[in-house]
């Protein structure tokens, strides 16, 4: 048993973030619903913002063998967490969709309070577990690519891992906000 004592606060933090984040996840899906105002152009925009964000986060986890190796190909060869670079790009594109300034204050709230740490959590594994991890961060940027051209990033997708890691859900939920997003566009007064 470890004692807490002895964990670093910000470590501790990055454990309980990575808990509650799905949680917190469906209160901010409900509040988003709540607050959004979109119509037809903000959804357009917002849907395709949200579509480059599937898209990153696609080819990302075609690309990774979690706890296997470490992951440089594909979009890690441009940007350490493409992942979560794919979720923040979605959360701009609903932002957007929504129309709302306090959905766009509490998604910025919600990335520094909860997504920093557990990335930090995840990089201080990948550290411990992976010795080129080092060297990797100092040639790769974290979560903002140097350049927004990502050549090869296909090169080596894994249909296979895309599936083990049920990134199919993304699409899939995504859809599914866009389509209650247009019917309170067609069906609640604005």
């Amino acid at each position: 048993m470890t004692d807490t004592a002895t964990i670093p606060p910000s470590e501790t933090w990055s454990r309980i973030a990575r808990r509650i984040r799905v949680p917190l996840g469906f209160l901010f899906a409900a509040f988003y619903l709540w607050r959004a105002r979109p119509n037809w152009a903000s959804l357009t925009v917002g849907a395709m913002v949200t579509g480059l964000g599937i898209v990153i986060r696609t080819l990302a986890s075609g690309h990774v063998k979690k706890d296997r190796e470490l992951t440089m190909t594909g979009p890690y060869a441009y940007v350490r967490n493409p992942l979560y670079l794919g979720s923040i790009i979605i959360g701009v594109g609903f932002a957007i969709a929504a129309r709302d300034l306090w959905i766009g204050v509490v998604l910025i709230l919600f990335f520094f309070v909860v997504y920093v740490p557990v990335i930090r959590g995840e990089e201080n594994y990948l550290r411990s577990r992976f010795p080129a991890y080092t060297d990797y961060t100092r040639r790769v940027p974290s979560l903002l690519p140097r350049t927004l051209w990502f050549a090869g990033v296909t090169h080596g997708f894994s249909r296979e891992l895309y599936f083990r890691h049920r990134e199919y859900n993304a699409p899939l939920g995504a859809a599914a906000m866009l389509a209650v997003l247009i019917a309170k566009i067609l069906w609640v007064p604005g």
